[in-house]
């Protein structure tokens, strides 16, 4: 069974005005399923307002290790994501990693 392997964590933080998806959520959420021995994220998700900018955050965080700390997740995101959920995306890294460190 691939659950005793993985587990699933959340990181979330307060959207910005003027987002679309302001509309639907107040908070911006990353989901992560991650390896429980190593801290590699194997699949994520957010709670951006288009189907592309989930796969595009899913693509970016894919493979990371959250055992590292936050910090190469917190630059691909700076680096990559040029859009008003930034920071937010960023703040949302910053937890996941946090809840990660409390499994």
């Amino acid at each position: 069974m691939a659950f005793q392997h993985t587990r699933f964590i959340a990181g979330h933080a307060k959207l910005p005005q003027g987002m679309a998806a302001k509309s639907v959520f107040d908070t911006l959420t990353i989901t992560a399923e991650v390896d429980y021995k190593y801290g590699v994220i194997l699949e994520a998700s957010c709670t951006l307002a288009t189907d592309h900018g989930r796969q595009y955050i899913h693509d970016l965080l894919k493979g990371i290790s959250l055992r590292e700390g936050p910090e190469e997740a917190e630059k691909l995101v700076e680096e990559y994501y040029k859009g008003k959920a930034a920071n937010a995306l960023v703040a949302a890294v910053r937890d996941l990693h946090k809840q990660y460190e409390l499994l």
